[in-house]
């Protein structure tokens, strides 16, 4: 397996499990780069992201910059990267920083580009009904998610799966993807493919609001909102001015059958 020195730029769980692929491949990073530890839980305590403690339990150097800047970029160049990896870092990447490494930057992305560019691709994918997603390898360009396609794979969506088994699903393949398409990359024997913009579609970052539901709308639509929002911002309605999160529920005869809900201030109950 080719020996490369590359940075890899990620925050949540769904880069750790990236990580570990790589890893298990021969394939470890030179240096980490990923968010602020943050506040987390009632209690707000501040807390690493997945990504930093994955790399200080493997003894990686790992960066926390607020900004990319030139002071962050000072920093970078004494690893003389080759290639910068990213998976759900959570920061626009600005141009200097994409063409840095010689090799330029890959990004995982979670859905077959150029459909559904932005931040919610797989939430997308459910919300709309989709049978058949994928993930796209792709290379950085400064403008979002629209650089030239290196590989993709498609993959099949359940007709009951949620945001959290269809991501985690999706990311085990990125993975796979990835380490099968670095080879030949490193090599230049890959032939990048450049995205018809034409056939763009763009996602949106979800909102907490984006979760409520019309009971009385169609079943199938919001059958397809609970799946998309099971994790976060789950789907809710309001009775007497309170919100219910419905937290189990299923489509029967193309009618939705809500199981279990969490009333506001309350203990989950069944809807029975």
């Amino acid at each position: 397996m080719p020996n490369i020195k590359f940075a890899f730029f990620g925050t949540p769980e769904i880069a750790v499990d990236t990580l570990d692929i790589l890893k298990n491949s021969g394939f470890t990073p030179s240096v980490i780069i990923t968010a602020r530890d943050m506040p987390r839980g009632r209690k707000l305590t501040i807390t690493p992201p997945p990504v930093k403690v994955w790399a200080e339990n493997n003894n990686i150097p790992v960066f926390q910059p607020d900004k990319l800047d030139q002071d962050f970029a000072l920093q970078l160049s004494t690893f003389n990267l080759e290639l910068s990896v990213v998976v759900a870092y959570g920061k626009i990447f600005p141009e200097w920083l994409i063409n840095t490494p010689k090799l330029g930057t890959l990004n995982i992305h979670y859905s077959l580009l150029p459909k559904y560019r932005g931040a919610s691709p797989v939430q997308s994918a459910i919300l709309n009904g989709d049978k058949i997603t994928g993930v796209t390898i792709q290379q950085m360009q400064n403008k979002l998610d629209a650089g030239p396609i290196i590989a993709q794979e498609e993959v099949v969506i359940d007709p009951n799966e949620k945001t959290p088994e269809l991501l985690k699903k999706l990311t085990e393949i990125g993975g796979e993807l990835l380490v099968k398409t670095l080879p030949d990359y490193l090599a230049g024997k890959t032939m990048p493919r450049k995205q018809d913009d034409n056939q763009a579609t763009l996602c949106k970052k979800i909102r907490k609001e984006d979760g409520l539901i019309d009971l009385n709308g169609n079943s199938i639509n919001n059958y397809n909102k609970f799946r998309a929002f099971f994790e976060w911002p789950r789907s809710y309605f309001f009775r007497d001015k309170k919100r219910i999160i419905i937290t189990d529920a299923k489509l029967e005869n193309g009618i939705l059958v809500i199981k279990k809900i969490l009333p506001e201030g309350k203990k989950e109950i069944s809807w029975r």
